[in-house]
């Protein structure tokens, strides 16, 4: 028996109510095999490549010892002895995660809108199922970074790919991510369980299987923590930086800018734009561009209030909770009051951007 048919026959023996439901579903027709994507070696299995290097024998600093056995394996964990290694290690991640706005030179029937519209609604999944805003930014990275992989994406599969990242994605994050069957459920049926599976496979194959990148609210994470250590920031302010980060990363030329940049530069809206580099280790002529195309989000984020989410009052970490807010509209409020060629405004679903 599937995974599927067993799902199916235990809420049709539990409840009468999803029989309707169920009924639903069988009467769409069996799904077909996924349209064959591309992706760098994706009809080969997956396969150890090289072969361990035979263990060195070296002294060890402290006894002066000498070991010569074999089975005895070299540490694999970094060699980090200051906060700068670790900012090293951290721009190095992201130097082998790039992103780029080519990626819709690359799918002549996807416009830039649709991601737009299909990030907004993978918040607003991420909100209901309360998931943290980590789990929401790694199913970003891991959906731009797919994007890069393939050619001539239909846009009927946008929707397949993205909760098949938010699926992956809550699985490296979360401690009790979602079921599956809930995964399915929320696409209203347009997807199996298994098309949902299939698409994981050829998503973690293209990724190869990379899941640990550094996303833009670990760095705005990373900022805010060191910045707070001299001075003390409210929770609102923290939420607000987040509102805006949520909202720059819908559009498309967010793309335009690195994950350590793009935080840096919500940042620096906040706080003085000196403490924005002393923390950041970027200066201003390398924050300048993204932080002058930032402007109309701030305006637009400002205008729409306050950002403190409601109903988790009893929860410590509320600030790190994944809360919907109307983006699409604020993404229209800051399109018509940015500065005509700095902000292009997003075409329509049936138009297709003439950008280079």
């Amino acid at each position: 028996m599937t995974r599927r048919s067993g799902h199916l026959q235990k809420a049709s023996e539990n409840s009468s109510g999803q029989k309707g439901k169920i009924t639903k579903q069988r009467i769409r027709r069996k799904h077909q095999p996924l349209p064959k994507l591309e992706c760098e070696k994706f009809q080969n299995q997956l396969r150890l490549e090289g072969v361990p290097k035979p263990f060195v024998p070296t002294e060890t600093p402290d006894k002066g010892v000498t070991t010569t056995d074999s089975t005895i394996q070299p540490s694999l964990l970094p060699l980090l002895r200051s906060s700068e290694d670790v900012r090293v290690k951290m721009v190095g991640e992201e130097q082998n995660n790039m992103h780029s706005t080519d990626f819709m030179q690359r799918h002549p029937r996807i416009q830039p809108k649709m991601r737009s519209i299909l990030l907004d609604w993978l918040i607003e999944v991420s909100d209901a199922y309360s998931l943290h805003r980590q789990t929401f930014y790694l199913a970003q990275d891991y959906f731009d970074r797919f994007m890069l992989t393939q050619s001539n994406v239909e846009k009927n599969l946008l929707q397949l790919i993205g909760i098949t990242c938010l699926f992956i994605a809550s699985k490296m994050e979360e401690a009790s991510p979602p079921k599956l069957a809930h995964m399915a459920d929320v696409t209203a049926g347009t997807y199996y369980q298994e098309e949902i599976l299939q698409m994981e496979l050829i998503v973690l194959k293209a990724l190869h299987w990379n899941l640990c990148p550094e996303t833009t609210v670990s760095w705005l994470n990373l900022y805010f923590q060191t910045a707070s250590v001299s001075s003390s920031f409210p929770e609102d302010d923290y939420l607000l930086m987040i509102r805006l980060l949520d909202l720059c990363v819908l559009h498309i030329n967010s793309l335009d800018f690195q994950h350590r940049v793009l935080a840096a530069s919500v940042l620096s809206h906040f706080i003085q734009l000196e403490t924005v580099e002393k923390v950041s280790g970027l200066s201003k002529d390398e924050l300048q561009p993204c932080v002058s195309w930032m402007a109309p989000f701030v305006e637009s984020v400002g205008r729409f209030g306050n950002a403190t989410p409601q109903g988790f009052e009893k929860t410590k970490d509320r600030h790190n909770i994944q809360t919907h807010a109307d983006y699409m509209t604020m993404l229209d409020d800051a399109a018509q009051t940015a500065v005509k060629g700095d902000f292009p405004t997003p075409p329509n679903s049936t138009e297709k951007s003439s950008r280079e």
